[in-house]
């Protein structure tokens, strides 16, 4: 099996694939010297809760699970992630409406720790600023994914696996 390209997703996807089948041959070929140079090496590191999709949908599902299971994968492999929260602050009495269709949606998501905070509660998170309301989501955070997809690349290699970096793949053909 060939995977086009070592960001995340690739590693991500041939790591699984050898873990589902270890006799599977599997080879990521990334045309850039190193993994996790492209989208993964240049995003802004966060993991997110699940809160913005639609309950119930395979995106929102997978979200949750996701982040969870990143934790986990940091964990496991002591690479730095950072659990800092996050909140979403209404601002202005038409907002509270919106504010209260997130905490729904992010209920129904299943969204570990979500809280709604008055101002007293949200200056005690962030000091700086002003709100009628939010909602707190503690597990959101930030990681290194260029430090995630070193790791991926690691297991697929470890797991038998092949990393192949500088080659660019201009065609590919059905066999």
């Amino acid at each position: 099996m060939a995977v086009v390209g070592a960001g995340i997703v690739g590693l991500a996807v041939a790591r699984e694939a050898l873990a589902r089948r270890p006799d599977a041959g599997v080879v990521v070929l990334e045309q850039e010297a190193e993994v996790g140079t492209h989208q993964t090496g240049h995003n802004s590191g966060v993991i997110h809760g699940g809160i913005y999709y639609r309950p119930g949908s395979l995106k929102a599902r997978l979200c949750v699970a996701g982040a969870r299971e990143l934790y986990e994968y940091c964990d496991s492999r002591g690479i730095a992630a950072e659990r800092c929260g996050k909140v979403i602050v209404a601002t202005r009495p038409e907002e509270l409406s919106r504010l209260a269709e997130l905490e729904r949606r992010g209920r129904e998501n299943g969204v570990a720790g979500l809280r709604r905070l008055g101002p007293r509660e949200l200056r005690e998170i962030e000091p700086h600023v002003r709100g009628l309301a939010a909602l707190h989501l503690p597990q959101t955070g930030i990681v290194d994914f260029g430090a995630v997809a070193r790791a991926l690349a690691a297991d697929v290699r470890a797991t038998g696996g092949e990393v192949a970096t500088g080659c660019r793949v201009e065609t590919v053909e059905r066999r």
